[in-house]
């Protein structure tokens, strides 16, 4: 028993460790909701469990609910060329300028985290989203590609983020219905 006790303990030795190694994730300092709103192409992706039956042509549609939350419409094509939905509402986290949302699909008691890392300021063409624990991470754009030198200074951002560029996955996007 207690050399199970020992091992527990190095291991959340170890967990605290690593965490502690990189500095927090930073968000842009504020998000203008009404610019974000709209349709999102996938660029590329951290591949994720919840996203696995996808094979091409994710997008995300962001739309304002009355009480001020975001109503988030994730939708992909599956290699059986059928699309799939999953929708959620989204909610600012107070005090993040906008750059921090929790969202929660359909009924579930838990949200996840979904914070914009980088985003362009100037045209919002473009946005980089993450997690605080750098499990996820999504590029995204208003259109379904992105030239060359745009992504990777995208993926450059998100490697001065503590990303890896290693694990960032592609996402087809042939076309559009």
């Amino acid at each position: 028993m207690k050399a199970g006790i020992r091992i527990a303990a190095m291991l959340i030795a170890l967990f605290l460790t690593g965490c502690a190694s990189r500095p927090p994730l930073a968000t842009v300092s504020s998000v203008d909701l009404k610019r974000y709103e709209g349709r999102w192409f996938e660029i590329a992706k951290y591949p994720n469990w919840f996203q696995r039956a996808c094979a091409s042509e994710t997008v995300a549609q962001y739309s304002p609910l009355p009480d001020g939350a975001i109503q988030v419409v994730n939708r992909c094509k599956q290699a059986d060329g059928q699309f799939r939905e999953a929708r959620a509402v989204a909610t600012v986290v107070p005090g993040s300028g906008n750059a921090k949302l929790k969202v929660r699909f359909g009924r579930s008691p838990i949200a996840g985290d979904y914070w914009i890392i980088g985003l362009d300021e100037k045209n919002y063409s473009w946005a980089l989203v993450g997690d605080p624990w750098r499990q996820f991470l999504w590029i995204l754009a208003r259109e379904p590609s992105l030239q060359d030198a745009t992504y990777e200074s995208i993926v450059a951002l998100a490697e001065s983020q503590g990303y890896s560029r290693a694990r960032i996955e592609r996402t087809i996007q042939n076309s559009q219905p």
